[in-house]
């Protein structure tokens, strides 16, 4: 494909985006922005969900990583149904019953308002650096496909699709990210269905032929019980994969902001179900893509690994004109459905958590903070991954992301767990000592581990900040409730 004819494609796939953006955003008060009326279809947030959840790193960095690892990442999507089913039965109950907007408020009537700032603030720089990953995945690949041969710098195409996400969400947010988000699903889905099809096609394989070759591959290999040291052990992935789902889908507000927009509890746990089972069999079709590209580049001696696998595949015509189009396509949609929910979700977060926008200013002030707040979380993710250019390596994406959650979801994971399974309150004004000294502790941890022990944590990162701020919770504790 020629970069004029990817161009072309962006800019009618954006002004789909835009008319959505029109017939859903009549109102474009805080309600709408923020909570959507409550009044969203389950069906079509579960399905939502998906594309942001998938986003993407899990579009490009998951079939590029079953060359070095397998399938063993999928002992962690298994994990996942254990972190759903947790979401679905006590923290979704916990938002509804409290009727909130941001999750993080649920802090400040446990413990107090320190406690509630840190877990907003640690929030927000998880996701501004998790959603900044995603979209210097996705801008780096629209950057060697397009931008290069025009001469337009990294900056230009970041600050391109940063702009374009804002235009489309600025006036109703979360009311127009339900509907966008279902049709840029549609899209990753159907891209990565055909790619799985035109690839097995060309590998002459079809049908029952496929399964077995799929079974039969060193590569597909699951679950890993011989080494308990190593990352790729079993337990680690699963309990890890367990709490990743709570902590980056129940404890985000991204995640959560599209869940308390469904019209009751009832519902949204009806989406958390379908959500969890739809998500499951893709995130495997996912892997299936990673094992067919990886043998259809060394038999014909195609130099592509890693995240480069399926854009350079996808992207020389190995599979024909149509498959470039959906790939380009379902990178577009994996960006838009993680990135959009993302500025929406760090807008109702620091309005909410950090201004306290609802407690201050009437209606109509409320929403030109809002606004102004829209612009300035756009600028900061630009910053961000500009930065990003000149700090990250080769290694995947996926990886890095896991493993950077672990240190600041950490923290979150702890404080939520004290509230929820103690009945002691804290010394407050000490809590964001005890978060901000929890991800350096974790870290010296597991250095020294690695070091001496020969034991990696791996994702289990996340577990071990937990425990250790939980620990530290338990340590600056006061009377019970």
């Amino acid at each position: 494909m020629q970069p004029l004819h990817i161009l072309l494609l962006i800019l009618g796939y954006f002004l789909v985006l835009i008319l959505i953006s029109y017939f859903t955003n009549k109102g474009g008060s805080n309600a709408d922005f923020f909570k959507a009326g409550k009044q969203s279809p389950w069906y079509l947030v579960a399905f939502g969900m998906i594309g942001a959840s998938l986003s993407g790193v899990t579009f490009i960095s998951v079939p590029g990583w079953v060359e070095a690892s397998k399938f063993s990442y999928f002992q962690v999507v298994l994990g996942y149904t254990v972190g759903y089913a947790v979401i679905g039965t006590v923290l979704l109950p916990l938002y509804y019953r409290l009727n909130l907007t941001s999750i993080y408020t649920y802090l400040e009537g446990r413990f107090g308002n320190a406690s509630y700032k840190t877990g907003a603030s640690f929030f927000l720089l998880s996701r501004v650096v998790g959603a900044s990953f995603r979209l210097y995945l996705v801008a780096v690949v629209l950057q060697s496909l397009i931008f290069d041969q025009m001469n337009i710098p990294f900056w230009v195409t970041v600050t391109i699709t940063i702009l374009l996400i804002w235009l489309y969400t600025f006036k109703s947010g979360i009311k127009t990210i339900v509907w966008t988000d279902t049709l840029q699903t549609l899209f990753m889905l159907i891209a990565v269905g055909v790619s799985v099809y035109y690839v097995s096609t060309d590998l002459g394989l079809s049908g029952s032929s496929l399964f077995n070759f799929i079974a039969d591959s060193d590569m597909s290999q699951i679950f890993f019980f011989d080494d308990w040291k190593s990352v790729d052990h079993f337990v680690k992935q699963f309990i890890s994969g367990a709490f990743i789902a709570i902590v980056m889908t129940g404890l985000d507000q991204d995640m959560m902001q599209k869940n308390l927009t469904c019209r009751n509890l009832k519902d949204a746990q009806k989406n958390m179900f379908w959500f969890t089972i739809v998500l499951t069999i893709v995130n495997f079709v996912f892997l299936v893509l990673g094992l067919l590209l990886t043998v259809y580049a060394a038999q014909n001696g195609i130099d592509a690994h890693k995240d480069q696998l399926y854009p350079t595949l996808a992207m020389q015509n190995e599979f024909g004109f149509g498959v470039a189009i959906l790939f380009i396509l379902g990178l577009i949609a994996a960006a838009y459905s993680s990135a959009d929910s993302a500025l929406t979700a760090l807008t109702t977060s620091f309005s909410i958590d950090i201004l306290g926008i609802e407690k201050k200013y009437d209606e109509a002030k409320q929403v030109r903070v809002r606004k102004m707040i829209h612009i300035l979380v756009s600028l900061l993710l630009i910053l961000v991954i500009i930065i990003f250019k000149y700090v990250i390596a080769d290694a995947s994406v996926i990886a890095k992301l896991f493993v950077f959650a672990g240190y600041t979801y950490g923290p979150l994971l702890g404080l939520y767990a004290y509230g929820l399974f103690t009945k002691w309150n804290v010394k407050d004004k000490l809590v964001p000592v005890v978060a901000i000294l929890t991800p350096f502790l974790g870290y010296a941890i597991s250095a020294l581990s690695a070091a001496y022990l020969n034991f990696e944590f791996g994702f289990f990162i996340l577990i071990l900040n937990g425990a250790l701020t939980f620990f530290g919770l338990i340590l600056i504790r006061t009377q019970k409730n």
